[in-house]
């Protein structure tokens, strides 16, 4: 499994951080994690062929996870009409939208009858031959939530926004052994995390969806203190193998 984190900010963008998105590749297939930012233009950027994109999903509406979407579909609905993707939003009200927007962008004409736009709900949200994604839902709003992806004996889980790790921080963490936890850090500081981190099975922890301005300094003091696990932050263009 490999994963690109092709943006990494908070809710806006920053001189050095896209907002949040991440590619995640299995088995020469593609899966998108958050549309904050056009995920499409890193795919071609990188070589990586549309038609390797098995899913599109993100985890709450908030627009610094979803804005790319529209990008996205529009170019699957008319240009790269090989690929096959799900896209699935987290709430039902967003569709109807979505496909009104791709139609106006094509002169009336409406999306094409296969491009496959769907909702999906807490539970296993997706899966293929490679990959499960599990949906667990989270407070940060209605209809936010974390996932775990499970994919080549690896578990990595994305936490998404939470509303505080006392909080909300997904229960699997403390029950299952994970290769990597990818966590929000803008909403809280990384002090508040470290003492749930402790609790957790995971072998490396990340911090993505970072403000610099609020919680750099308490991440750099963190970032040099000893912890059980492997412990940093992400950043735009950084590739994992797991």
């Amino acid at each position: 499994m490999r994963i690109i984190f092709n943006g990494t900010s908070h809710g806006v963008p920053e001189h050095h951080r896209r907002c949040s998105s991440y590619i995640i590749e299995v088995g020469g297939s593609c899966y998108l994690i958050d549309l904050g930012t056009q995920a499409i233009e890193e795919l071609r950027r990188r070589g990586i062929p549309i038609e390797s994109v098995r899913l599109a999903i993100c985890t709450h509406p908030h627009g610094d996870h979803t804005n790319g979407v529209i990008s996205f579909a529009d170019l699957v609905n008319w240009y790269f009409r090989k690929a096959d993707p799900e896209i699935l939003l987290p709430d039902e009200r967003l569709l109807d939208p979505l496909k009104a927007w791709l139609t106006v962008t094509t002169n009336g004409m409406p999306p094409r009858g296969d491009l496959r736009l769907g909702v999906y709900s807490a539970g296993v949200a997706y899966e293929d031959e490679n990959l499960r994604l599990t949906a667990i839902p989270t407070m940060h709003c209605v209809n936010s939530y974390a996932f775990l992806i499970e994919a080549e004996g690896k578990r990595v889980l994305f936490t998404g926004d939470l509303k505080h790790p006392t909080a909300d921080f997904p229960a699997v963490a403390f029950e299952t052994e994970l290769d990597l936890i990818v966590c929000e850090l803008a909403h809280f500081s990384p002090d508040d995390c470290i003492p749930v981190f402790d609790r957790t099975k995971a072998k490396r922890i990340l911090h993505s969806h970072i403000n610099d301005d609020r919680w750099g300094e308490a991440l750099s003091r963190q970032k040099n203190a000893p912890h059980p696990y492997a412990y940093g932050e992400a950043f735009d263009g950084l590739e994992l193998e797991l």
